[in-house]
Order: C-alpha cells, then structure tokens, then sequence
C-alpha cells in the first residue's frame, strides 16, 4: 500500500467470456487498463438517429434552467442533461439495449440497472474541460454507492479527436483507490457539475499514477463505444477546435449494489443523479 492510495482488492471483471459478447481478451484488457474502446460500435441509420435526437434535447428550450440541465459556466449553452433514458424513448430503447447491458452483465458479473444517463456537449471553442477525478469517488460519498460494482458505458455521437476535448483516461488507475480530502458541502453537486473541485485527487497521487501508465484518449469517428471502470481516474481538457464533441453515457451499477445513505455527505444528490433500481423519473 501507498500513503497516496489504497489497493482495491478482488478482481475488476466479475464475468466471464461465455455470458456476453465481449472475449477473452477485451475482458483481459479491461481488467488491465479499467476501460475498453471499440470503434465502430453503432453506425447507419441507428447512429444518425441517434445524432438527429441529441439536437432535439439540445435545443428543447423547455430543458433551460431545469436543475437536470446543465449549462456552460459562462454561457447558455446546455453541457450536461441528466436522466436522459427518462427524456427520450431512443436513448431509453438504447440504454436498455442487450448490446450494452449485456457488456456490463459481463464486467459486472450479474443484472445491473442504470444509475445515472446522461448527454454531454462541449460545444466548439467555447467547451470546458474538466478535472481529474473517480466518479466511484462522487458515488460513494454522496450517493451512497457502496462498492465498486459498477461501469460506464459511453457512445461517442461526434467525431473525437486530439483538439475537441476527448475523455482522457489513467490506464491502471482503478486498481488504487485515491483518497480525497475535505468535507462535502452541502449540495456540491450544484457546482461540481459546472467545475469540480471537492473530491479530487492530489496532484502528487496523479503524478505517480501518470508516471506508471501515462495518460490515453481514445479518440474515432462518432460510434464508437468506450467502456469504463467506475474508479478509472478520468478527465478532459477544453475544446480548442470548431468542431462540437457530444457522447452519451449509461452508467450500469449491480443490482446488489443499490446506494444506501451516503458515506460522506448529509443527504443524497438528487434523483436525476442517482436512480434506483426500477425507480420512475418525472421532469
């Protein structure tokens, strides 16, 4: 053990290769690296289906200034809309989705249900980055999740590429867990949706970890799909380049892992944050 970190112990894929449509060695690779990248998940008319009712959620106006809409820290456009399987048939049809769920069956190692959807969009020259961090960290702490039983499924909607601001992640990092220090506020998720800066790792931890593995950024055309542990150390920078970058996320957390009370806050986030299995979301 490090003072910087603690080990996680057992194994990252609970699964096997005979209980859904990842092999061996994708499975193998994920235990590895704590994400898997795979071009070309979706295309055709599926994918353009999708890309046509990402705009149509971006621009309802209806979804400005609602609490599950997030905004640009310094202008109008929406970043972030939270429960979007509830918003949307389509994306509720994919979160749904055998070819997902049965991914995460595997990783997972049993049934999960989905924690929190969301849309991201980082719009051109003007999209924020966003800070190192675990989302098991967020999910612990405040929303009650007790163990690391959980994996992020995200489907990339636009072209990624080194200048529009792609996911980066620590490969090896969901091997340690990073403690973060300081007390939760009280509705930190208010900010640290915009800009977090409670519950993030050391810079010292971060450099240890880089110096092991470095840093990758899958980035492809729109389709792709990218597969993460919930306690891989993740971030992104702004985006420098004309070109908007939008993906949509599905986070599968275990049926036995449902959230109890919150191991570091006074009360849970909200529900367009944090769903409960078979849980209803009215907007």
């Amino acid at each position: 053990m490090d003072s910087l970190w603690v080990d996680r112990q057992g194994p990252v894929v609970k699964g096997s290769a005979d209980q859904g449509p990842l092999s061996q060695q994708q499975l193998d690779e994920f235990e590895q690296k704590g994400f898997l990248f795979e071009p070309g998940f979706l295309g055709g008319e599926e994918l353009a289906r999708l890309r046509e009712e990402l705009k149509a959620l971006l621009d309802n106006d209806a979804y400005r200034g609602k609490d599950y809409s997030i905004v640009e820290p310094s202008g109008k456009e929406i970043r972030s809309l939270f429960a979007v399987h509830y918003l949307s048939r389509v994306f509720a049809h994919l979160a749904n989705d055998e070819r997902l769920v049965g991914r995460a069956r595997q990783i997972l190692g049993g049934e999960s249900y989905v924690h929190q959807s969301r849309i991201n969009y980082k719009p051109g020259f003007e999209g924020k980055g966003f800070n190192w961090h675990s989302d098991f960290e967020t999910w612990h702490a405040e929303d009650g999740m007790p163990d690391m039983h959980a994996v992020s499924a995200s489907i990339v909607l636009t072209d990624n590429h080194e200048f529009n601001g792609p996911l980066m992640l620590i490969p090896g990092s969901h091997r340690v867990f990073v403690p973060c220090i300081g007390e939760t506020p009280d509705n930190n998720h208010e900010k640290s949706l915009q800009k977090q800066e409670i519950g993030v790792p050391s810079q010292e931890a971060l450099r240890q970890l880089i110096d092991r593995n470095g840093i990758e950024a899958p980035k492809g055309s729109a389709g792709g799909l990218l597969l993460f542990d919930c306690n891989t150390l993740h971030g992104s920078n702004a985006n420098m380049s004309p070109d908007p970058r939008s993906n949509a996320f599905f986070v599968y957390n275990r049926v036995d892992n449902r959230c109890v009370e919150p191991f570091a806050a006074n009360r849970r986030r909200p529900d367009f944050l944090a769903h409960e299995p078979g849980s209803d979301f009215n907007p």
